[in-house]
């Protein structure tokens, strides 16, 4: 037989000295319990059988093991498995595999029911053969040698919910036979997730045969307990009980079958877990106004002055405390895309419902701010005309972007910022505290009248908003001066006034307007700004606000900016998340839910995200956010739902406009109802469902 000193060179034995380990090596040796002779695989299970867990006997052949002495190997081997009488198991273990850092998990071979010594000098040397890894190195191997039990059923065991990330659960996969079915993808096992103290809490699939009873179960989850405090850590373990009528393990219970560790190695791959009481976020409203991601200028420019006007907003209704709105952003961005938080919002119900009524501190604090709000309903009206009536005379007196010096431009901005946060704060509250008139027009709806009148005079679409500054309504905010107009030309309902005339809107939506022509002016200003600068409007985009305001004024651009790197594209966010260490984990739900009806009626028809294909002649089109720029495809629509969005969308009021059947808060929708099925909308119930109506 290839001795491991051929196979992996000189440096094996460099790496444990002077020490020539023996051809065959006992696991409850102790140095059957040293990684880097016996590996990692062969020396956990030393180690849990030297603190008493349940391990089958056997020996390793160290990593740098002489071939001086094959009889000694072949003693081993006489004695393990009587001579040949008894089968054997001969797998892997390297140093490299089964550690905290990686498991390698299926990257190196096992041979089992190896019977008779000819059959055992080819097992082992196919294992040592699979050192060779595919680019081109060499990983140090030992083998380990086991008896090869006849398991009635095995399985995999996690100490924890690798997928949930939880450390208070564990996860059991089951087969009949051995775990090597299972591990190989050969067989789908059941799947228990089980109580740290073995109780069960659900079986997938619900209808399997039960391969484990509750004593199995609560005889597994002590064996990973143990090997828990054994290891430091929870394990993943692979596991079989054998056929024997009546066997005790670890703990001294009794059963049908023993329990024996066939292997134990660290979880690799945790899922992280948000800690108690993240934060609930998800993008909401707000991707309505903020729909891309967005760079770092830009987050300063609009998410802050949204963030400080919602909180406003919050502070003078009395929906939350005030204490947490000056430490908690009401909007803030994750990887450049804006998200709001959904419970300050109350886009979501309270955790503790029965609790949230008990609870006096709102109820106190609301009634603290009755008397504002009773008043502020009354007088808001003429408090959100007055200040469009501002802001529509300080935008005719700004001059020309190229005609301000560079202070005048940083204060500009400034004043722009502002501005933006009383915008964002009465908008907030005249969607909350004034009620819809009939047949309300939108400022997107206004903004299609508009288009639709720049086009009729062969205007372009890249100067209908200069032309036309109703027409922005339909667009998100850019620094990059993309102004995605939408295409097609269905007609609008509504009457068409003159393109360049200032529409008539309730106040949210006069507010709402007036909010995206201040954004479209700190564009205009920040292009400026880098043409001056002989920037790029990227590379502006990635200083913060109070360095472009610095710069302005006279001081010199930041020394890293050359070095700074764009936001990585990422997808969207989910519907609803939260943050663990930096990483987003999607809120899971029950079920898949009912959305909220924004607009009566009942329709159905089939799916269309409004890219995919031709548009069905019942289109129901579903989406992630109520974006202003699919106001086009409304009309002949079958229905409208989307992921996320309010009663108080662009679209959903528009949708009410056209009597067209909408759903907004409908979980996972995207997903759920893939262009081309069939659905039903109900409007008013909120019930999205495969299938026609009824």
């Amino acid at each position: 037989m290839t001795t491991l000193d051929e196979r992996h060179g000189e440096g094996a034995r460099e790496a444990v000295g002077a020490y020539r380990p023996a051809a065959a090596v006992p696991l409850d040796h102790p140095t059957a319990a040293q990684p880097g002779l016996a590996g990692s695989k062969a020396a956990n299970l030393a180690r849990a059988a030297a603190a008493g867990l349940p391990v089958l006997p056997g020996f390793v052949i160290p990593e740098g093991a002489p071939d001086s002495d094959p009889a000694a190997l072949r003693r081993a081997w006489q004695d393990l498995s009587d001579s040949g009488a008894l089968p054997l198991v001969v797998r892997s273990s390297s140093p490299q595999e089964d550690t905290q850092q990686s498991s390698l998990a299926g990257q190196f071979a096992s041979v089992l029911d190896v019977r008779g010594w000819p059959d055992f000098v080819t097992a082992v040397r196919t294992v040592l053969d699979s050192a060779h890894r595919p680019d081109g190195s060499t990983a140090p191997m030992a083998v380990l040698v086991q008896p090869m039990l006849a398991a009635r059923v095995g399985g995999v065991m996690f100490g924890a919910d690798p997928v949930e990330g939880r450390a208070d659960r564990m996860l059991v996969s089951a087969v009949r036979g051995g775990p090597d079915s299972l591990v190989s993808g050969e067989q789908a096992g059941t799947n228990y997730w089980l109580s740290r103290r073995g109780r069960l809490l659900r079986t997938e699939p619900p209808t399997a045969e039960a391969l484990l009873t509750p004593s199995e179960l609560r005889r597994l989850a002590r064996l990973a307990r143990r090997a828990r405090q054994v290891f430091g850590g929870p394990q993943d373990i692979e596991f079989g009980f054998d056929g024997s009528e009546v066997g005790s393990d670890v703990g001294g219970e009794v059963g049908s079958g023993r329990l024996w560790l066939f292997q134990s190695r660290p979880i690799t791959a945790m899922a992280v877990r948000p800690p108690r009481g993240a934060r609930l976020l998800g993008p909401g409203p707000v991707a309505e106004t903020l729909p891309e991601q967005l760079q770092p200028l830009e987050e300063d420019l609009w998410v802050t002055p949204m963030a400080r006007g919602l909180a406003a907003a919050l502070d003078i209704a009395g929906s939350a405390p005030r204490r947490l709105l000056r430490t908690v952003p009401v909007v803030t961005t994750v990887g450049g895309w804006a998200a709001a938080d959904l419970r300050l919002l109350g886009a979501v119900a309270p955790r503790h419902r029965w609790l949230a009524l008990l609870n006096p501190a709102p109820g106190a604090r609301r009634l603290g701010a009755a008397w504002r709000v009773g008043r502020l309903t009354a007088a808001l009206p003429g408090l959100a005309a007055d200040l469009v009536a501002d802001v529509d005379r300080r935008l005719t007196q700004v001059p020309a972007p190229g005609e301000l010096p560079g202070p005048d431009l940083a204060a500009t901005l400034r004043r722009t910022r502002a501005v933006l946060v009383s915008l964002h704060a009465q908008e907030a509250l005249a969607g909350a505290l004034l009620p819809e008139p009939p047949k309300a027009r939108t400022a997107a709806g206004a903004g299609l009248s508009a288009l639709a009148g720049t086009r009729a005079l062969g205007i372009p679409d890249d100067r209908a908003a200069t032309a036309a500054p109703t027409v922005l309504a339909l667009t998100a905010p850019s620094l990059r001066g993309r102004v995605r107009l939408p295409g097609g030309n269905a007609p609008s309902p509504l009457s068409t006034p003159s393109h360049h005339r200032t529409p008539d809107l309730p106040p949210r939506e006069a507010l709402r307007l007036r909010i995206r022509w201040v954004q479209e002016l700190q564009a205009r200003l920040v292009r400026e700004a880098a043409r001056r600068l002989g920037l790029a409007v990227d590379r502006v985009g990635l200083l913060r606000w109070p360095e472009l305001a610095a710069v302005l004024e006279g001081e010199p651009l930041p020394a890293d900016l050359p070095a700074r790197v764009p936001q990585a594209e990422s997808p969207p966010l989910p519907d609803a998340f939260r943050l663990a260490e930096g990483t987003v984990v999607a809120e899971h739900t029950d079920g898949e839910g009912e959305g909220r009806g924004v607009s009566g009626g009942r329709a159905a028809g089939t799916v269309w995200d409004g890219t995919t294909g031709p548009r069905p002649a019942d289109a129901v089109l579903i989406v992630r956010t109520l974006d202003p720029a699919l106001a086009p495809l409304l009309p002949g629509l079958a229905g409208l739902v989307a992921q996320t969005g309010s009663p108080l969308s662009h679209l959903a009021v528009l949708a009410r406009e056209f009597g067209l059947p909408a759903v907004v808060g409908a979980t996972d929708a995207v997903r759920r109802f893939p262009p081309g099925s069939r659905v039903t909308v109900d409007g008013t119930t909120g019930e999205v469902r495969t299938g026609e109506a009824r």
